[in-house]
């Protein structure tokens, strides 16, 4: 099938998703399980092998369902409505890609993080890509990769080849720590959704404490690593003139403004906030595109509907292998906390209550451990987030076990050579994801580990 196809199976899984899930309408559910079938079946031929394996993994999955579960339609229904979740989580967040690849303050911001000297490149470009990741999710790995590579030319280094090659590791590490820092300080993130979806008593605001806390941690020991690891040439050329800051200023208003649109629409219509997202999401993008098409009359809200419209195959048919993967695995996990069950699995855990908070500091390197063996984060945090609790642990709260998985989701996304983000940055670069993530990266992960465990363990104090 075509990728219009696709596209339009994939926007009324999204539409029957949100109506299901926004006026609890059973009916609407069973329809965007349907469209999610069709869906997946539009799709063969074109997924990933990763996507491939974990459809796989997904139907022995069901298949040990059918055999251990008494009544398993009731299960199976829960979990494919999660799958659909997910599936509507990417879509509605890609089409946040359309008025931003079209923006000329996202070119500018760009410009002015690749244009910085080298010991302000770093925490402007990670940063950068961290505000643009809320966003942008995982495109903006390709957003940035591509203006990393048209800027470092061997012009631009003194026809030094070693600095160019030092220039572009730095950048392309800068870019991938920032970009894992998303699922941290990212209230619209699918790490934050997960959070929240399996542990129904956490709040974000009580989250984000020990989110934030965690990530500008862990933004501070990337940038000393950074400075420390270096090396730093002596420049050739004089310095270019310093570029203000004020489009990247506009960019975290703008940012600001879709997080509080995003924060609103949970108050009024009194949904948990991963349900405020999927509808913030298109809502901003179209209400950004309106205003980027202002002075074609009608406040641009005629010209932004069609533009949007058209650009559907563009926007959500490539997501295929993106969407399984993620889906699949909220899929699984959550059958697997229902053929686990967490609480038999708790009773036989007992032994771990008297390591107290050594709990939160093993559950972060759980994820990051079974992320190196391909194991997505979305199945080893949606279990450990179901069991960890059950534990009734002393000066463990969940929000603080919330964030420990984080971390372990974050370290995850800059050291795994199996997770997406990896895969994608590797192909953008030419550069294998075993070098990015274990050579480049390997001493940076080794230093957060410890910083974070002490933190942990001071949080409970």
């Amino acid at each position: 099938m075509t990728q219009r196809t696709s596209s339009t199976l994939l926007a009324g899984t999204m539409l029957a998703t949100l109506v299901g899930l926004v006026l609890g309408n059973g009916w609407a559910h069973g329809v965007a399980g349907l469209l999610l079938a069709g869906y997946l079946i539009s799709l063969r031929g074109r997924l990933s092998r990763m996507a491939q394996g974990l459809l796989t993994v997904a139907a022995l999955t069901t298949a040990v369902v059918f055999w251990r579960v008494d009544d398993p339609w009731q299960l199976l229904g829960e979990a494919v409505g999660r799958f659909a979740f997910f599936a509507t989580f990417i879509a509605a967040l890609s089409l946040l890609r359309l008025p931003a690849y079209r923006s000329r303050l996202v070119r500018r911001c760009g410009q002015v993080m690749l244009s910085q000297l080298p010991a302000r490149r770093y925490p402007i470009l990670s940063l950068g890509s961290s505000l643009f990741g809320v966003i942008l999710n995982i495109g903006v790995l390709t957003l940035f990769a591509g203006m990393i590579e048209k800027s470092n030319t061997l012009a631009a280094a003194s026809g030094r080849e070693w600095v160019q090659n030092v220039r572009r590791r730095r950048m392309l590490i800068a870019l991938l720590r920032g970009f894992s820092l998303v699922p941290l300080i990212s209230p619209m993130g699918i790490g934050v959704a997960v959070i929240l979806a399996s542990m129904p008593s956490v709040q974000w605001h009580a989250l984000a404490v020990y989110a934030y806390g965690a990530a500008s941690i862990i933004f501070l020991v990337g940038w000393l690593i950074d400075q420390l690891t270096g090396p730093h040439p002596p420049r050739r050329n004089p310095p270019q003139p310093f570029l203000s800051l004020a489009p990247l200023r506009q960019f975290g208003v703008l940012l600001l403004s879709i997080v509080l649109l995003v924060f609103t629409l949970s108050s009024l219509l009194a949904v948990r906030l991963p349900v405020a997202t999927l509808i913030g999401a298109p809502l901003a993008a179209w209400l950004w595109l309106a205003w980027q098409c202002r002075r074609l009359g009608g406040m641009g809200l005629a010209s932004a509907t069609i533009t949007l419209q058209r650009q559907l195959p563009w926007l959500l048919g490539p997501l295929g292998s993106e969407v399984v993967v993620l889906g699949s695995a909220g899929y699984m996990g959550h059958l697997w906390v229902a053929l686990i069950d967490p609480q038999v699995l708790a009773h036989s855990l007992t032994w771990l209550v008297p390591l107290g908070a050594w709990n939160a500091v093993l559950a972060m390197l759980l994820v990051l451990v079974a992320a190196q063996i391909g194991l997505n984060p979305i199945i080893s945090v949606t279990l450990l987030a179901g069991v960890l609790p059950t534990l009734n642990i002393s000066g463990l709260t969940p929000p603080l076990i919330g964030a420990s998985l984080l971390v372990g989701w974050s370290l995850a996304l800059a050291s795994s050579p199996l997770t997406a983000s990896m895969l994608i940055l590797s192909r953008l670069s030419g550069v294998s994801t075993l070098r990015i993530g274990y050579r480049w990266n390997g001493a940076f992960v080794l230093g957060v580990i410890p910083v974070m465990a002490v933190c942990v363990l001071l949080a409970t104090v």
